[in-house]
């Protein structure tokens, strides 16, 4: 087990709660002897702590990255650590919590486990995708939970060609497409009527958006496989990209964007006791 003596704290709200738990961090950390960065937001809610304050792109020297917040949070964090190796670990202030599992009540205890080298080190893959337009990348970026297109201030669906490893999967009209990661099985592409993978699974699910042809279901592939979407859509009905819910560019017709998996992955870690089916049930109420 490794030991982490430079922390990282990351957040991205200034709500009364996060600030809390901020500070208490801050405080059970440096008792315990470790030296504690903060990045640029968590420095401006505490403005007098005296600690050393990093970019959140930057966690220089840093053995562990902390994010406090929600899976938004862990989200960010993980797109720009993931070319860093640093892991991760997410303190739940938001709502589910599917990625930030330590509860802040538990804070003190479950980091005290993990300090002393008490914990579940859980690896996972990224996305990368990159927009071609006429020969051209023209946008490109990383996304931890999916990668979507789908149409834009318009009641009209959009056409799209969908191609895994240069096969032809199908042509349809839809809201859009969802191409997920096992980590984001659970987020929009389960509200699209997608299953849930195993986050340990290699693999990807494809789910289109409200499909025009009710026979057009998800389908899961490889995570090996290369995925490239074809815009068929006219000029006034375009449709954006995004990427875990930050658009990257709007889509234009003949557009083709490359979706792969990220040949870097995230390492996340979780307290001894981590379950991840009892995860979902508790946060899916599965009673």
């Amino acid at each position: 087990m490794r030991t982490f003596k430079r922390i990282a704290l990351i957040a991205n709200s200034r709500a009364h709660e996060v600030k809390e738990t901020v500070a208490a961090v801050v405080r059970f950390l440096t008792a315990r002897g470790v030296v504690v960065v903060l990045d640029e937001f968590c420095a401006t809610l505490l403005p007098d702590s005296g600690l050393p304050t990093a970019p959140a792109h930057l966690p220089s020297g840093c053995d562990l990255a902390i994010t406090i917040g929600g899976d938004g949070t862990m989200l960010r964090a993980a797109r720009v650590l993931a070319d860093h190796d640093v892991p991760l670990l997410g303190i739940n202030r938001g709502r589910l919590g599917f990625l930030a599992d330590i509860p802040a009540d538990f804070v003190e205890a479950k980091l005290g486990q993990i300090l002393d080298g008490q914990y579940v080190e859980d690896e996972r893959f990224q996305l990368h995708c990159s927009v071609v337009r006429a020969g051209n990348v023209v946008a490109e970026s990383d996304a931890f939970n999916d990668v979507i297109i789908q149409k834009w201030n318009i009641a009209k669906l959009v056409q799209l060609e969908t191609y895994v490893d240069d096969c032809l999967l199908h042509s349809q009209r839809a809201d859009g497409m969802i191409i997920s990661s096992p980590t984001g099985s659970t987020a929009y592409a389960l509200s699209g009527g997608g299953p849930i993978l195993h986050p340990a699974l290699n693999a990807l699910v494809l789910v289109p958006i409200c499909p025009h042809t009710l026979s057009n279901r998800p389908i899961v592939i490889s995570g090996d496989s290369r995925i490239t979407i074809v815009v068929g859509t006219p000029e006034i009905d375009r449709a954006l990209l995004t990427c875990d819910g930050d658009i990257i560019c709007e889509l234009q017709t003949h557009d083709r964007v490359n979706i792969h998996k990220k040949d870097r992955s995230i390492r996340l870690i979780h307290p001894p006791d981590h379950d991840h089916f009892s995860i979902l049930r508790a946060k899916l109420n599965w009673g």
